[in-house]
């Protein structure tokens, strides 16, 4: 996700590489965290749970937005993840994701595929250079684009035409956000425009009249849909979590939106489930993954290594903290995030939030708003993946098919690692520190909906990354192969740079095989263009398709 690129901030003048001891953290910081948790019994470790009721764990907090409600699971609860007997698995299918422009917009503002006769040939050759399959975006922005509940399949029944006669098989990617920072706002697809921009509905009125009324954009109208930082700039690439259980959208919540959307899926593309499409992964975030967008990067405000910025100020979401706050007796806990928590390029060292003091994400109001943050992405995930399980699980009893592979996706925040705060993680929602398991309640909620785990950061080595930012993506993955483990989850994975060097390419493989013989579940490229067509890129390509599908 991150790019090595220069520092620039308006507010501190700080340097990295000597906040923490890369080995790990301080006594200090261990005393006191242990005396803080002591203090505050309703704060729970990741290892603590509350009692179960109803087959969910509750916590005290209750949220404005749909009472939903934090919780965990205990992992002696049976998982219903798809996961073999054996998970030891003979090879790994290889998946190569489709170009970011195979879908463009014509004159006409419609969406089309673009060169259509170029990707049947590079379908042809992935299949003769041995690769499994191929990853393809569906966006929400392209088939519900004009109108709500308008849904037009037109250009996914011809691409997974092509690809089935291709024999290749599918990894769908339900895409719920929007590309467009990354085309500089000038291209990409966005949300749907009955979202963004005026929509023109029309009405009969009687056989021989119609009447067209202009709806102006929800997104125009109420620009707290979307996600909000503490200087007011808004990110409209993916709807905020304070509108999950709320009717804004034409009578409808947003969660209820996506399951619409599922649903027209899985009743338009059923004879595909099991026997083409073998993975369905679902947006729940921006880039598809579950993390709230601290880290902006198509737009100027964020470059690497900075530790971003908590993404919280829209009026739902401040709404529901307030409310949460005042609930522990603790009004003035609601009012914003933690103010002295730096700004999107500020390095940790410096940052009094992020290191050890008295006002830092180890006092207790710190441990309040990290816990009710990462919780609302939690409760998030719980929805949305509720409703794709079930829509996926009433498609195959119906229809009596194969089962199809439910994945959810989350973020490689690798930079950082190394400190106790993780405070790169923490602005994206994960409340990973050296002394919590930040990832563990994703993959219990992952694991309730038997969901696979998709990771990226697959091709990176420590050594390749730069140490001053005490960063650890190795660190990272086997951190969630351990929780993955824990939550007998399977796990999937992709490359987060564009890698065709025989090194890359190497890493990929050894962090696909663990040393005892267990392998991810599958591997996405990431992604086709023309430059994996070239001669000395093709070269080193095919023969590491043919070392993941043989044997282990």
């Amino acid at each position: 996700m991150a790019e090595i690129g220069g520092i620039g901030c308006g507010c501190r003048g700080v340097s990295g590489g000597n906040f923490f001891h890369p080995g790990g953290f301080s006594l200090k910081s261990c005393f006191l965290e242990q005396r803080t948790r002591s203090n505050r019994n309703f704060f729970r470790n990741v290892s603590m749970f509350p009692p179960l009721k109803r087959g969910r764990l509750i916590t005290k907090w209750s949220s404005v937005a749909g009472n939903s409600r934090i919780f965990s699971m205990d992992a002696r609860e049976k998982s219903r993840s798809f996961v073999l007997v054996s998970s030891r698995h003979k090879k790994v299918p290889v998946y190569v994701m489709m170009p970011i422009d195979t879908f463009g917009i014509d004159a006409s503002g419609c969406p089309i595929i673009k060169r259509l006769k170029a990707l049947t040939v590079s379908l042809k050759a992935l299949k003769l250079a041995g690769v499994h399959g191929v990853a393809v975006e569906v966006w929400w922005g392209i088939v519900e684009r004009f109108c709500p509940l308008e849904f037009k399949w037109s250009l996914y029944e011809e691409l997974f035409r092509l690809i089935s006669e291709a024999g290749l098989k599918l990894h769908v990617a339900l895409c719920f956000h929007s590309n467009m920072h990354l085309f500089g706002g000038k291209g990409g697809i966005s949300l749907p425009l009955w979202i963004r921009e005026v929509c023109i509905v029309k009405i009969t009125v009687s056989l021989s009249s119609l009447l067209f009324l202009p709806i102006f954009q929800i997104g125009d109208v109420n620009k707290d849909i979307y996600y909000r930082d503490k200087n007011g700039f808004s990110n409209n690439d993916y709807l905020t979590l304070g509108v999950d259980q709320l009717p804004l959208f034409g009578g409808r919540t947003a969660v209820q939106c996506y399951e619409d959307f599922m649903l027209s899926f899985s009743t338009n593309f059923e004879p595909y489930f099991g026997n083409v499409i073998e993975e369905i992964s679902i947006g729940l975030g921006p880039s598809g993954e579950l993390r709230y967008p601290a880290h902006p990067s198509g737009d100027g405000r964020w470059k690497f290594p900075g530790i971003g910025e908590f993404q919280c100020h829209d009026k739902y979401m401040m709404e529901d903290l307030m409310a949460v706050a005042s609930q522990e007796g603790k009004p003035q806990w609601g009012s914003r995030d933690p103010p002295n928590a730096g700004c999107y390029n500020s390095f940790p060292s410096g940052v009094p939030f992020f290191e050890e003091g008295h006002d830092s994400f180890l006092s207790d109001y710190g441990r309040f708003f990290l816990e009710w943050y990462s919780g609302k992405l939690i409760c998030h995930a719980d929805a949305v993946l509720a409703k794709a399980a079930d829509v996926l699980r009433r498609r195959q009893e119906e229809e009596k098919k194969s089962s199809v592979m439910l994945v959810a996706k989350i973020g490689g925040i690798y930079w950082w690692y190394k400190t106790s705060s993780h405070p790169a993680e923490l602005t994206a929602g994960y409340y990973n520190t050296a002394l919590r398991d930040g990832y563990d309640p994703v993959a219990s909620v992952l694991s309730r909906h038997g969901a696979a785990l998709h990771i990226p950061c697959l091709d990176m080595a420590d050594s390749e990354t730069p140490e001053k930012y005490l960063c650890s993506p190795e660190g990272l993955l086997r951190q969630i192969h351990d929780v993955s483990k824990k939550r007998t989850i399977q796990v999937t994975g992709r490359n987060t740079s564009e890698r065709f060097d025989e090194m890359g390419l190497r890493q990929i493989r050894e962090n696909c095989v663990q040393p005892n013989g267990e392998t991810v579940r599958s591997f996405t490229f990431f992604r086709m263009n023309e430059k994996i067509f070239r001669v000395e890129n093709w070269n080193n390509f095919v023969p590491f398709i043919r070392q993941m599908s043989a044997e282990v």
